[in-house]
């Protein structure tokens, strides 16, 4: 059991990581998008930021609850 507790909390750790490195990119090219009046990257970076905190949100939230599929 050690072994998958110890999986889930790096996969937890891995995906809120990968968020939250979507959302700051998303945040850039929502910035630059603004910066240069581009409604493209604007659109662009509103996206990555949302799908970015949405992944956060799952690694956080829904990740933890493998450990009660599995424990």
């Amino acid at each position: 059991m050690a072994f998958f507790t110890e999986a889930i909390g790096t996969l937890q750790t891995l995906v809120v990581a990968l968020g939250a490195g979507l959302a700051v990119w998303g945040g850039i090219n929502l910035l630059e998008g603004y910066g240069n009046d581009n409604p493209g990257a604007k659109s662009q970076g509103i996206k990555q930021l949302m799908t970015g905190g949405g992944v956060a949100l799952i690694g956080m939230v829904l990740v933890p609850l493998l450990s009660d599929l599995f424990g």
